[in-house]
C-alpha cells in the first residue's frame, strides 16, 4: 500500500513475521515440563522477560523509562513533542502454568506498531509509548493490575510498594531484587488514550466467527477471602448432627454462589482456591479458607451479589454452628471505555474487511485503570474455544496479524505520520 497523498512512499504496516517470532520467543521464558509458562510478577523469570523486552524496545531505538513499580515504557518520539502521548499496552507477567498470548500480544504488538514507523521511515504525528504494566495477573501480590492502579494514582506508592506476597516479601524489596525499581515518579506520563490489543480469553468471538471484537467496556469485580471455623472430629465416630464441619460449611456457600449466578444471569461467581485444616482424610476440617471472586457488568448487581454472599454466610453459620468472618480483597466497579474509540476501532475492522461485534470483557485489565486518566479502548481477537490461562490456549497467526492490523489503523488515524526529511 502507498500514502494517499500521491509521494509513493510506503504506508506502514505490521511485520506479522517479527511479531510471531517474538511472541514465541518471549513464551520460552518460565516454561514449565507441562508446556506451560509461570511467569509470575517480579521472579527470576519476569526478570528474563523484561530484559528480553527492553532488548527490543532497545533495538527500535525506543526511549526505554521504568517507574518505581517496575511499569515499563518504550517512547517513540513524535513530530509534536509539545503534545501528549497515544499509549498501546498490556502485561507480560502470568498465571500459573499459563498460555503463551495473555497480555503479552498486547506489547508486543505495541512494538510491531513502532516498527512499522521506524521500517516505513516515518515518525507519529505526537509521542507513541509501548506499555508493560506489573503485576496485572495479581496472582502473586494482590489486588491484579496493581501496576496500572498505581501508575493512575488509584493506590498510592508507598502502599503499592508494601504489598506483600505469601512469603512476607514486599513489591518494592522483589523490584530491588530483579533491578526494575525505576526512578520514574508515578503518572509521570499521562497519554490522551490507550489502546490495549488483547486475545478474547472467551468463546464469543471463536463460536460466532467474528474476527474483531470492539470492546466497550469492562465488568466489575468483587474478590474476597472468606474463613470458617468448626470444630475437628474424628470422622468415623461424630453423627453428623454432632458436627461443625467447616468443609461442608464451605461447600453449602460453593452451591450457594452457582445458584446465584444461574439465577441472575449475568452474575459471575467463583471459588478459585480453597484449604483445609488439619487436611487429614479420616478428620472433619475446623477451618476452611477460600476466596471468591464475583463478577458482574452492572455496578448495582454486583452490590446486590455482595449483599446476598453476606447474607448467606451468616445464614450458614448460625444454621452449621460455625464461625465465618470475611475480608474484601479488592472491588473494582464497571468500566464504559471511550465511544469514539471504540468507533475507531469498528471503522479500522470495516476497512479491512473484517467482521466486528460489541462486546464487554469479562475479564479484568489495566484498560480499566488507564481510563481513569485518559480515553481508553480494547480490541480483541478469537481464542480458540474460548481457552485462556491454560498453555492450551491458542490464537491463529492471521487473527493476530489482523487485530495487530487493525490497531496500527486506528493509531495512524489518531497520530497521523509523517516522513522525515533527508
Amino acid at each position: 500500500m502507498t500514502v494517499s497523498d500521491g509521494t509513493g512512499k510506503p504506508r506502514p504496516e505490521i511485520r506479522g513475521d517479527i511479531l510471531f517470532d517474538q511472541i514465541r520467543t518471549l513464551a520460552l521464558t518460565g516454561t514449565d515440563p507441562l508446556g506451560g509458562r509461570t511467569r509470575l510478577t517480579l521472579t527470576e523469570e519476569d526478570r528474563q522477560a523484561r530484559n528480553l523486552l527492553v532488548k527490543w524496545m532497545r533495538e527500535l531505538d525506543l526511549d526505554v523509562r521504568v517507574d518505581c513499580f517496575g511499569n515499563i515504557f518504550g517512547i517513540l518520539e513524535g513530530k509534536d513533542v509539545e503534545k501528549d502521548s497515544l499509549m498501546i499496552g498490556s502485561h507480560i507477567d502470568t498465571v500459573i502454568h499459563a498460555g503463551p498470548y495473555d497480555g503479552c500480544y498486547g506489547v508486543l504488538s505495541g512494538l510491531a506498531v513502532a516498527r512499522a514507523f521506524r521500517e516505513a521511515g516515518c515518525i507519529p504525528g505526537r509521542p507513541l509509548v509501548v506499555a508493560a504494566f506489573t503485576n496485572e495477573e495479581g496472582v502473586r501480590f494482590q489486588p491484579d493490575m496493581l501496576g496500572s492502579l498505581a501508575f493512575v494514582g488509584g493506590i498510592t506508592a508507598d502502599e503499592a510498594l508494601s504489598v506483600k506476597d505469601d512469603g512476607g516479601i514486599t513489591v518494592g524489596e522483589a523490584l530491588s531484587r530483579i533491578g526494575y525499581s525505576g526512578k520514574e515518579e508515578p503518572g509521570f506520563l499521562i497519554p490522551s488514550e490507550y489502546i490495549e490489543l488483547h486475545v478474547e480469553q472467551g468463546p464469543r468471538l471463536d463460536a460466532e466467527k467474528i474476527r474483531i471484537g470492539v470492546v466497550e467496556g469492562v465488568q466489575g469485580i468483587s474478590w474476597w477471602r472468606v474463613s470458617i471455623t468448626g470444630k475437628a472430629n474424628h470422622a468415623g465416630t461424630t453423627p453428623t448432627n454432632m458436627r461443625h464441619d467447616a468443609g461442608y460449611a464451605a461447600a453449602r456457600v460453593s452451591v450457594f454462589l452457582r445458584d446465584l449466578a444461574v439465577t441472575t444471569g449475568t452474575t459471575l461467581a467463583t471459588i478459585g482456591t480453597i484449604s483445609f485444616e488439619p487436611g487429614a482424610v479420616n478428620v472433619i476440617p475446623s477451618k476452611a479458607v477460600f476466596t471468591v471472586d464475583l463478577r458482574d457488568p452492572d455496578s448495582t448487581r454486583l452490590t446486590e451479589a455482595e449483599e446476598k454472599l453476606a447474607e448467606f454466610l451468616q445464614k450458614a453459620a448460625g444454621e452449621e454452628g460455625v464461625k465465618i468472618s470475611s475480608e474484601h480483597l479488592v472491588r473494582f466497579d464497571p468500566v464504559v471505555f471511550d465511544r469514539g474509540l471504540a468507533g475507531e476501532v469498528e471503522k479500522a475492522a470495516l476497512s479491512r474487511g473484517l467482521s466486528s461485534m460489541r462486546m464487554v470483557s469479562g475479564a479484568g485489565h489495566d484498560a480499566q485503570m488507564m481510563a481513569r486518566v485518559c480515553r481508553a479502548a480494547m480490541i480483541f481477537v478469537p481464542s480458540v474455544g474460548g481457552i485462556s490461562h491454560n498453555p492450551d490456549e491458542h490464537t491463529p497467526e492471521e487473527d493476530l496479524a489482523a487485530g495487530a492490523g487493525v490497531l496500527l489503523d486506528v493509531v495512524l488515524k489518531l497520530v497521523g505520520f509523517s516522513f522525515k526529511e533527508k
